[in-house]
């Protein structure tokens, strides 16, 4: 069996910068057509200078893939000039809490200061991507953050907010209650509950924030997903770090799972019928939301069992994908493009 996907777009990835770039990019650029681009790099990406170099890089090491990089600034309070040179070299602007995930600390640290940002953004048509957590109780974070995300809508209606790797079914209540609010969710999310990561051995591969929830909490986004939610979309946040951060005192927050989000969705989505939904995770909701026109590509998916590497390694970088060592029912089947020139 063959399933085609038509421009499958990554709504939120992470690719690091040097070394681990290098190696995980061209994971990425294999298998989707595009993917929105997270900023937390250090020194983080808030200018249209910083914007313009790390999409250089990200090019170089895709090696010519047809791919297209959707660009985010980190956000801070940005002057009208500022905003105005970002506005063509950015999908949106991300939005952390200070402290709130890797490299992070430069977040915003009080809501009320990120006003007079928002409301620029608002009149420029810029989206806001915002990773949605207090610091509270590590469950609880998400559920908290969520009286924010409303007063947000109801301030700026006109502001296109999109509720990043969502985790919880309140989550998707909310999405129900605002026409501006739209939201991505992570393969992992839809897979795994926080007893897979520490009810027996601690699974550290498995660890990411925001933190895997409930199984009520897992079934309320698969049940949003299979039924083609339009303001639902997939974001893989993959996260990689080098396996000596992941197995160490003080792992390191992420999940690898670029190299097997495709065949890993088409999976889940045939074992609850719902492949015909896939096309519209994958791409079509985004597309109609934003108005995103990606490039022309045509991933191959083959119902034909893949092994899992234990590591992807080069570069003298190495890192463990999720279900590594494990046998998936579907492949990645040679992409239908050529290589740019």
């Amino acid at each position: 069996m063959i399933l085609e996907l038509h421009s499958p777009l990554d709504m939120h990835l992470h690719l690091r910068d040097g070394d681990m770039l290098k190696l995980v990019a061209p994971l990425s650029s294999a298998s989707f057509a595009g993917a929105v681009v997270m900023p937390n790099l250090v020194p983080p990406v808030a200018d249209a200078e910083a914007v313009q170099a790390y999409r250089g890089r990200i090019m170089d090491a895709c090696g010519g893939d047809v791919f297209k990089p959707y660009m985010t600034a980190f956000f801070r309070s940005y002057t009208e000039k500022e905003l105005e040179r970002l506005r063509d070299l950015v999908f949106g602007i991300k939005l952390y809490p200070a402290g709130a995930t890797t490299n992070s600390e430069g977040g915003v640290k009080a809501m009320k200061d990120a006003e007079a940002t928002m409301a620029m953004m608002q009149e420029m048509g810029i989206p806001l991507l915002v990773h949605g957590e207090t610091h509270g109780f590590v469950m609880d974070r998400e559920a908290e953050f969520l009286d924010i995300y409303r007063n947000l809508a109801e301030q700026f209606p006109r502001l296109t907010i999109c509720m990043e790797h969502i985790t919880t079914a309140a989550a998707v209540r909310l999405l129900d209650e605002f026409e501006n609010l739209a939201a991505t969710v992570t393969l992992q999310h839809l897979l795994i509950t926080l007893d897979d990561v520490a009810g027996g051995m601690l699974r550290p591969h498995l660890f990411c924030k925001p933190i895997a929830k409930r199984p009520e909490d897992r079934e309320a986004l698969l049940k949003a997903a299979l039924s083609g939610h339009p303001r639902l979309m997939f974001g893989s946040d993959s996260a990689p770090h080098p396996v000596h951060a992941k197995e160490a005192c003080g792992c390191a927050a992420g999940v690898f799972t670029a190299p097997i989000a495709l065949p890993r969705l088409a999976a889940l989505f045939e074992e609850h019928d719902a492949l015909d939904r896939l096309q519209g995770f994958v791409s079509g909701h985004a597309c109609a939301l934003y108005g995103l026109t990606p490039p022309a590509k045509t991933v191959r998916l083959e119902r034909r069992e893949m092994l899992v590497p234990d590591a992807y390694e080069g570069y003298g970088q190495k890192v463990v994908p999720m279900e590594a060592g494990c046998v998936i029912p579907w492949s990645l089947m040679q992409s239908g493009f050529t290589k740019m020139t």
